[in-house]
């Protein structure tokens, strides 16, 4: 009993209620099913930089624990003919963003200063002048240094509501408070023994308890960008801190609400969704992208839309019966390009059921830091169903394959 190639457009881990992950266009996607759902849209296009960026791929165990096996692969194209070009992209991404928002939702769109006064202009004329928030400035250390001119070193977060009834709540955000109390104030302490500053502005005095909570301005310096060696890093480029998701997920929805991403890159927002307890839609049109994001949520439930094809794969893998779990155990994988063969080549796989053109996963292993040898062997558990295996390649090919049965 070996196995075959099957057809496949959607994966299935745990209930999938969680989640959702597509390979799809911001701007052509087919997102109706979550029409006035989504109570904040984060998008992160790209900046017109005039660039290609990548995605640094791990190769193999060595990989993982040295960086230093490592292939480049294509992970997006900054590359626009025109400005008019580049607009229509994010005017279409706009409107879609507008129609998933909920009455009550938030649009927060990242970019830079070129081609952020032109995003305010579009942004007004969608969703109105009087429902701009903010202009968040997301000011950073790292980057180089230039004689020609200042240098630039923040990101433009344009914050708009759906409409007067948005939801927000700042609390939910607060900060340190050491970093947001200045010196030059006056120190003292109340009958009660809890200290105090003040200062003195107008003719008035102002009181600012030093146990009362602070929170953030429009301008963010305490949130810094990943440094090289951080452990957040995925390798794809324009990586996106946590933290920085963090405080715009957590002002912006409640528990359980939707957060929507339309160019979701390395799957940061999904990313901070899940571990505060929202649901999420990411997308993008990056093969690199649904790997990198599937990797970083497989300890979620999710369904992920995407077709897989990859007709020139090859592989063999041992089918061991048991009572309550099969044993699976991978012994040959060849990718359909490369040089690279067996487990190498593998980045991640899932075992599970495949029924109606669905794979229902049961076990995964992937490559990561903490894990940088894949198992080869996954357990399934005793369930009905077509046994299958779900590949995704290091080159970022999926692959599915059920179990043959004797007669095919």
């Amino acid at each position: 009993m070996g196995w075959i190639q099957a057809i496949c457009h959607k994966e299935i881990h745990g209930t999938g209620a969680a989640g959702n992950i597509m390979l799809a266009d911001a701007r052509g996607g087919d997102f109706a099913p979550w029409a006035g759902q989504v109570q904040l849209v984060y998008l992160d296009p790209p900046f017109m930089t005039g660039e290609d960026f990548s995605f640094r791929m791990r190769v193999g165990k060595a990989g993982w624990e040295t960086g230093k096996e490592v292939i480049t692969l294509p992970a997006y194209s900054d590359r626009f003919e025109s400005k008019g070009e580049y607009l229509a992209l994010l005017r279409d991404a706009l409107e879609n963003a507008k129609m998933l928002l909920d009455e009550s939702g938030s649009l927060f769109l990242h970019l830079d200063s070129r081609m952020s006064a032109h995003a305010r202009i579009l942004c007004d004329e969608i969703f109105g002048e009087s429902n701009f928030v903010n202009e968040i400035i997301w000011a950073y250390q790292t980057g180089g240094r230039s004689m020609k001119r200042l240098s630039r070193k923040h990101d433009v977060i344009l914050f708009y509501r759906k409409s007067r009834r948005q939801f927000f709540d700042i609390t939910a955000v607060p900060l340190p408070r050491s970093e947001n109390r200045s010196n030059h104030m006056r120190k003292c302490v109340d009958e009660n023994g809890r200290s105090f500053r003040t200062i003195q502005s107008g003719g008035k005095i102002y009181t600012y308890y030093d146990d009362d909570p602070v929170y953030p301005g429009d301008v963010w310096a305490d949130v810094s960008h990943l440094q090289q060696k951080d452990p957040q890093r995925t390798g794809y480029d324009t990586q996106k801190p946590q933290a920085l998701l963090n405080r715009i997920i957590l002002s912006s929805t409640r528990p359980g609400d939707l957060v929507a991403d339309l160019f979701a890159g390395s799957g940061t927002t999904a990313l901070a969704a899940a571990a505060n307890g929202r649901r999420y839609l990411s997308a993008d049109l990056s093969p690199q992208s649904l790997s990198v994001t599937r990797k970083r949520l497989l300890e979620t439930d999710f369904t992920l839309s995407a077709p897989i094809q990859c007709p020139n794969a090859h592989l063999e893998a041992e089918f061991i019966p048991g009572i309550a779990y099969h044993d699976i155990y991978l012994s040959k994988y060849i990718p359909p390009q490369g040089d690279i063969q067996g487990l190498d080549a593998i980045d991640q796989w899932s075992v599970g059921f495949y029924q109606d053109g669905v794979f229902h996963a049961q076990a995964s292993a992937a490559r990561r830091k903490h894990t940088p040898d894949l198992s080869p062997l996954l357990q399934l558990p005793q369930l009905r169903g077509t046994p299958a295996i779900l590949i995704i390649d290091i080159y970022g090919n999926r692959s599915l394959w059920r179990q043959k049965e004797d007669e095919e």
